[in-house]
Parts: structure tokens; sequence; C-alpha cells
């Protein structure tokens, strides 16, 4: 098939919790290299949060999407929260009046959100953040599409540019946030926003495939 239904789709919320979940010691373990140690605390408190907001909802996904985006924007601290929360709630709004998600539709959702996340984000790819997984897995997508690849092969073409994004940051020296105060010593360590990004478009990626 070349699409899935909305309706059928809040699955991939639901596997992003458990991704999240299960993630949670890996994250903080990565952050605590460079940065405070508690990216996987929060993103856990957060997309526990949504779950337990979702439980016993029956709910599509651009509505799974808009309560995780609210609540990683509400109810999380630090700077991943606002970020996350707009990337869930763009996507969230490019998808909320479509029943079919066509490779058309994922990819306007996948581009705005990286649009909004520019929008309160100065990062750009080589500052070593989530930028460096997200915008090369976008790009991909879109590349793949526009070559007139189907749906999955677009979705495997992004999964396999976000893999490499996330691990490129391994070599780069953090220019934003705490660990650019570090400088050199920066380099050498996987970015955690790069990590979590990493781990949340593939998890997309993934079971958006098993579902077409």
């Amino acid at each position: 098939m070349s699409s899935f239904k909305n309706a059928d789709a809040g699955v991939i919320v639901d596997q992003l919790i458990k991704t999240i979940q299960k993630e949670r010691d890996y994250l903080s373990e990565i952050d605590g290299k460079i940065g405070d140690g508690d990216h996987g605390i929060n993103m856990n408190k957060g997309f526990t949060m949504c779950e337990k907001k979702l439980e016993g909802t029956t709910y599509n996904l651009s509505e799974g999407l808009t309560t995780l985006g609210e609540t990683l924007l509400e109810d999380i601290g630090g700077s991943m929260g606002p970020l996350y929360g707009m990337l869930f709630d763009e996507m969230a709004q490019a998808c909320e009046d479509e029943e079919e998600i066509t490779a058309d539709v994922f990819a306007e959702m996948i581009t705005a959100s990286v649009e909004g996340i520019q929008d309160i984000s100065p990062a750009q790819v080589g500052d070593k953040s989530l930028l460096d997984t997200l915008i090369p897995a976008k790009e991909a997508f879109v590349e793949a599409k526009e070559a007139g690849k189907d749906f999955a092969e677009c979705l495997d073409a992004m999964n396999a540019a976000a893999e490499k994004g996330w691990q490129s940051t391994k070599d780069l020296v953090a220019k934003i946030g705490r660990a650019s105060r570090l400088g050199e010593r920066s380099r050498g360590v996987l970015d955690a926003g790069a990590t979590s990004c990493y781990f949340i478009i593939t998890t997309i990626g993934s079971t958006a495939k098993s579902l077409l």
C-alpha cells in the first residue's frame, strides 16, 4: 500500500512512548558525558505523562501527536521540552485534516517539524544538536519521494539518514547549549538530543512502514 489511515496510526505514538521509556537510562548516560545527565529522565517523564493522558482513550495519529506535543511543551523542563513539543505539534497540524497518510502528507509532516524547530532554535546542521539527525532524515525522505521511490523506500531512506546524522555528532564540537562551553572537550561523544531524535525518527519510520 502507498498510505495508511490516520485513524489507525495512533500506534505510532504508543511506540514512541515505549521507545523513550526503554532508552531512558541510555539517554541520561550519554547526556551525562557532556551535559546535565537528565535528558533521559526528562524525556521519560514527558512521554510517560502523555501515556497517562491517552490511557483509556481512542485517538488517531494527529490527536496522539497533539497530546504528546502539548505535554512536552507544558510539562517538562530544560531546552528539549519546547523543541520536541514543537516537533510533534507541527507534525500533528500537518496531518490533522488528512484521513490517509501518504508519502506527500508525511513529507509535509517532517518538513513542518524541521521548520518549527528552526523557528525557535538558532541551531544548524553541524552544531551538535538534534537537527544533525532531523534535517538529514527530512532531506532523505523528500529526495527519495521526489526520485519516485515508494513510501516504504522513503521511510527506509529517512531512517538510514537519521542514523548517519546521529552518528556524525560524535565527531562534532558543540556550538549550542550547555555542552558548547566545553569546546573541544565535547568532541568524541554523541549528542544526547541527536540520540533521542534518532530513536524518535526511526521509531516513527519503522512503525509507519509496518502500517503500509
